[in-house]
């Protein structure tokens, strides 16, 4: 059984009764991809400067599994935080399975690039030679049939860019244009992204190719069909906004958005695809903070206000 570019995109967007590509138990899209990715194209996920919180959520995978996702959805050649393998050798090898397949392998980036220094963030060696994200990047990056930047640090330079930080953090859009590298990447922002957005991400990417990936994106290179909806215009509280009932606190009902809900400036289906297996999201306990956004942290602070 195979999956159709129509039948993927309704299960990335949640609309097979409101549950998401890794809530479904669904056999036909772990065959589709696997059929469509074996043996093709290798994945190399580097971590630069953050928290790891994107390999965390991806490991939080329901269905796909993560044994299924790393076995059968993706080829996943090399991950500092889950391959077995380590150190200098780990590293050669990827670097000589990225000569076999120029032009054939993918790239995920987790967290941000220093740019005020490479030595900010050192990921190993290779032939006794320190290798930082930034050049590991540029070496990977520009053979590459596209990368991944994953997590509001990788698409936008989040945390690692805020105000007070001396990294001179950026994402990986805008180092690749500072040094015109024409390489297409996918922006998959969330701190951190949910494991449907990853995963929906690198498989409609895998299955369809670039060019399809491309037509998908919005202006700020996200898969609109993950971030094309505004949280605030779908939000269950909506009807207490639109009729000036706000909480005085996060346990009372109401709408949130005097105590700093940033749901109107934030677009992603959070709403719907929800988080924990489906339980709940931001809202539901506390404030979205905006933080599949450009600008996040910095342009959405603070995140909590007091009325």
């Amino acid at each position: 059984m195979s999956l159709d570019r129509r039948d993927f995109l309704k299960l990335c967007t949640g609309t097979v009764a409101g549950l998401g590509v890794s809530q479904m138990v669904h056999p036909a899209i772990v065959r589709a991809l696997e059929k469509a990715t074996s043996g093709k194209a290798p994945v190399f996920w580097l971590q630069g400067c953050g928290c790891t919180g994107c390999s965390v959520s991806i490991l939080n995978s329901v269905h796909p599994t993560i044994a299924d996702v790393l076995l059968k959805v993706i080829s996943m050649d090399f991950h500092p935080t889950l391959m077995g393998a380590e150190g200098e050798m780990a590293m050669e090898h990827m670097f000589e399975v990225a000569k076999a397949k120029k032009g054939q392998y993918f790239v995920v980036l987790e967290g941000a690039i220093p740019t005020a220094d490479e030595r900010y963030c050192i990921i190993g060696d290779v032939h006794h030679k320190e290798i930082s994200i930034n050049q590991a990047m540029l070496d990977l990056g520009k053979d590459a049939a596209a990368c991944i930047a994953l997590g509001s640090c990788g698409a936008y330079g989040g945390i690692p860019a805020a105000k007070g930080n001396l990294t001179g953090c950026v994402g990986l859009r805008d180092f690749y244009q500072s040094k015109n590298i024409s390489t297409p990447v996918v922006n998959i922002p969330g701190c951190p992204p949910h494991p449907d957005w990853i995963i929906g991400s690198l498989a409609f990417a895998l299955e369809h190719g670039v060019e399809a990936t491309a037509k998908i994106l919005d202006a700020e290179g996200r898969p609109s069909v993950f971030f094309g909806e505004n949280i605030h215009d779908n939000c269950p509280y909506l009807e207490h906004f639109e009729n000036d009932n706000f909480a005085a606190t996060f346990t009372q009902a109401g709408c949130k958005y005097n105590l700093g809900c940033k749901g109107p400036a934030c677009n992603s289906d959070c709403f719907k695809r929800k988080w924990n297996s489906g339980m709940n999201w931001c809202v539901e306990n506390a404030v979205c903070t905006g933080c599949a956004e450009p600008g996040w942290p910095d342009n959405f602070s603070p995140f909590y206000e007091s009325m």
